[in-house]
């Protein structure tokens, strides 16, 4: 007998062994007249068998939480394919379970020689969904279900950006999760908040506490939460105040725009009518006339008594490109830091992120244990503690079970270790040198030995050689036909700038941020 046909009669055999059989004569059930009585198919009498040894070998907390979402593809006589939903159990039943998977495959699958798992495609009709209340009281226990119900669903209510509107200008887009309410307080950032709550009830008011107020910190650590929270607060509270809050990307465009309109008197004059202008990320704000038009606009603000809010990743005194009496104007009012968040208020921001998806999905919860986990672990920022729950709720969306350390653990480790570093090249740190010093690229390629392109171009050269693979030579041709000696002479003096200037340390590591990011 060849292989083929030891196989089919190992399926004939499963299959006739697994037919039901009447309890009082041992012959098959008749089929009633209109309904149908079909057996389930061998492949899934197999599967269903495979399941119950696994529960029977595993446990049954491990079955569930790993196993109970996993479908079986055909059988090509040696190899059992199976699939689940999610990344993280492909790897985890691969690496932790794959040689019991095998074993109680083997008991059904006639000649199986290994077991591959796979990564299932969702429909897309289940993205973006959430089951309702009711359809999570009248669906099966976890461990009763072998795949997921997603016939009574609706779907999950996005939330509905927002610009503001001032002086016949749009604002950069208000994300409306970003509010007071939702922001978790700290010693690391309890300054900022105060601040930036008594700028919201004051803005028209005649006895303004913080004008300007500047708040700094590195990314992700809520300055931008603040900014966003101001302007919901005032339009709620205030609904006559003209705000207007821009990033300084969107204050550079519509000045740009104004340019090739020749009609920058009048986007100068739009500023007169606005109480309270926020500007976000002024470290993106370059260009000589740009940042010249932004002195005197604020300038003017201030001396009209209207307030300014400004977010930056440095302090005023670390932001170069600000004159010194732009500098000294900004520190005038308060300026105050984000610093990074400790373990309490980690727990804090993990447990409002969990509470913004119980609004939309009152059955979602994790454990306490659980976010103590991850506040423990994950200290970053308020983004990677954000992106943590965000990938436990899609999580719980798939396999419909409670979360558990181990799936909790699985993500931490994904997220702190299974992410590759961002491969950078040397494109891109031309580009973004090239933006934070507000020169060309094609100055920083030219021959010019001006200091104002010398100088980020020997930042760059410095860069690349710290961030990438690249030998000397080529950061020379790479750098506009230089020799790989002017490449070592900027390595070295960029070296040497570093042990006794503080600001050229903080400067290269926002660069290496901002390229890693």
């Amino acid at each position: 007998m060849n292989r083929m046909e030891s196989t089919d009669t190992g399926a004939r055999g499963a299959s006739s062994r697994s037919e039901p059989r009447d309890k009082n004569d041992g012959r098959s059930p008749k089929r009633a007249e209109g309904t149908s009585t079909a057996s389930p198919a061998p492949q899934e009498q197999r599967g269903q068998k495979v399941r119950k040894l696994l529960r029977a070998q595993l446990g049954e907390d491990v079955y569930t939480s790993w196993f109970h979402s996993m479908e079986f593809e055909p059988f090509d006589g040696t190899t059992v394919r199976v699939t689940v939903p999610v990344k993280f159990l492909k790897n985890w039943i691969q690496s932790h379970y794959s040689e019991a998977l095998l074993k109680c495959c083997a008991a059904e699958f006639e000649g199986v020689e290994r077991v591959d798992v796979a990564l299932r495609q969702p429909c897309p009709a289940r993205s973006a969904l959430a089951e309702t209340p009711a359809a999570a009281e009248s669906r099966p226990a976890a461990h009763e279900a072998t795949t997921m119900d997603w016939s009574a669903v609706r779907p999950v209510a996005l939330p509905v950006m927002a610009r503001t509107q001032a002086g016949g200008f749009e604002g950069s887009p208000l994300d409306p999760r970003y509010t007071f309410e939702s922001f978790a307080i700290g010693p690391s950032n309890r300054m900022a908040h105060a601040g930036a709550t008594q700028v919201a009830e004051t803005v028209l008011s005649d006895s303004r506490g913080f004008n300007p107020l500047f708040i700094h910190s590195a990314v992700g650590l809520g300055k931008t939460h603040l900014l966003h929270a101001i302007a919901w607060s005032v339009r709620r509270r205030v609904p006559q105040a003209q705000v207007l809050y821009l990033t300084a990307e969107r204050f550079r465009y519509q000045f740009v725009e104004a340019l090739k309109n020749h009609d920058p008197l009048a986007f100068k004059e739009k500023f007169r009518s606005i109480h309270m202008l926020l500007i976000d990320d002024l470290e993106f704000l370059h260009g000589q006339q740009t940042e010249q038009e932004f002195d005197h606009i604020i300038n003017s603000l201030l001396d009209g008594g209207r307030q300014v809010v400004v977010a930056s990743a440095r302090a005023p005194n670390h932001i170069e490109k600000l004159n010194e009496r732009m500098r000294s104007r900004l520190q005038r009012g308060l300026v105050t830091e984000i610093g990074s968040p400790d373990i309490d208020l980690r727990f804090r921001i993990l447990e409002k992120r969990v509470q913004e998806k119980r609004q939309s999905d009152p059955s979602f919860e994790i454990h306490r244990d659980i976010l103590e986990l991850l506040a423990d672990r994950l200290k970053e920022s308020g983004r990677e503690l954000e992106g943590a729950v965000t990938r436990l709720h899609a999580t719980w969306q798939y396999m419909h079970t409670p979360i558990t350390i181990d799936i909790a653990e699985t993500i931490i480790r994904d997220l702190v270790h299974g992410i590759e570093p961002r491969r950078i090249k040397i494109e891109d740190i031309l580009k973004v040198v090239s933006r934070h010093f507000g020169v060309s690229k094609g100055d920083i390629l030219s021959q010019r030995r001006h200091r104002s392109v010398v100088w980020p171009r020997q930042i760059g050269m410095y860069l690349a050689k710290q961030l990438t693979s690249r030998s000397l030579p080529e950061i020379g041709r790479r750098f506009g036909n230089r020799d790989h000696t002017t490449v070592l002479h900027a390595i070295r003096k960029i070296d040497g700038e570093l042990g006794g200037n503080p600001r050229l340390r903080d400067e290269i590591e926002e660069l290496k941020k901002l390229l890693n990011g």
